[in-house]
C-alpha cells in the first residue's frame, strides 16, 4: 500500500504544553486555519459542537511498549491492545474528539475539552450530526473509570 499524505487545515493554539491524561473539560482552545480554508468554517455557528479530527505530532509508539498495555499504565486497568483503547502513543497518530463550540469567526474555531496540546497540526473539522455520530453504545466497565476525571 501507498504511503498516505496528509496536510493539516490549521492548527491548534492553548495553554496546554505537555501531553497529560486528564482534566480536559475546561481547557479552552482555538483551532487556526490556514490562509487556504479561510471561509471554510462559514454554517459551523449553528452547531453546538464538532470533531476535530488531529495529527497526534508528540505521540511516540513503540510497539513492545503501546501493542499492549493497561490504559495511561494504571494498575487498575486491564491489559487490553491498542485498538481497544483511546491512548495518544498509536500507530498512525491520529486524535479524534469531539468538542464544544465555544466560537466561530472566518478564520479561527473557539472549542472547549479538546484533548490536544498547543501547537498541534488539525487534519479535518467536521459538525456532530446525531443522527451520524450518536450510538446507543456500550462500554466495559473499566472505561467508566478510566474516564472520571478526563474531561
Amino acid at each position: 500500500m501507498d504511503d498516505i499524505i496528509l496536510k493539516p487545515v490549521g492548527h491548534v493554539l492553548n495553554s496546554v504544553k505537555t501531553k497529560k491524561d486528564d482534566s480536559w473539560g475546561g481547557d479552552i482552545s482555538k483551532i487556526v486555519l490556514s490562509d487556504e480554508y479561510c471561509g471554510g468554517l462559514a454554517g459551523l455557528e449553528d452547531f453546538s459542537h464538532c470533531i476535530i479530527i488531529f495529527y497526534l505530532d508528540k505521540a511516540e509508539y513503540i510497539k513492545e511498549k503501546h501493542l499492549q498495555r493497561r490504559p495511561r499504565n494504571r494498575e487498575d486497568m486491564p491489559l487490553t491492545g491498542i485498538f481497544a483503547q483511546r491512548g495518544k502513543d498509536r500507530p498512525n497518530h491520529i486524535g479524534i474528539t469531539c468538542v464544544e463550540i465555544v466560537s466561530v469567526t472566518d478564520k479561527e474555531l473557539t472549542v472547549r475539552g479538546l484533548d490536544a496540546v498547543d501547537m498541534t497540526p488539525v487534519l479535518d473539522i467536521k459538525p456532530y450530526f446525531p443522527d451520524y455520530d450518536k450510538r446507543d453504545a456500550s462500554v466495559p466497565e473499566w472505561v467508566t473509570r478510566l474516564m472520571q476525571n478526563y474531561f
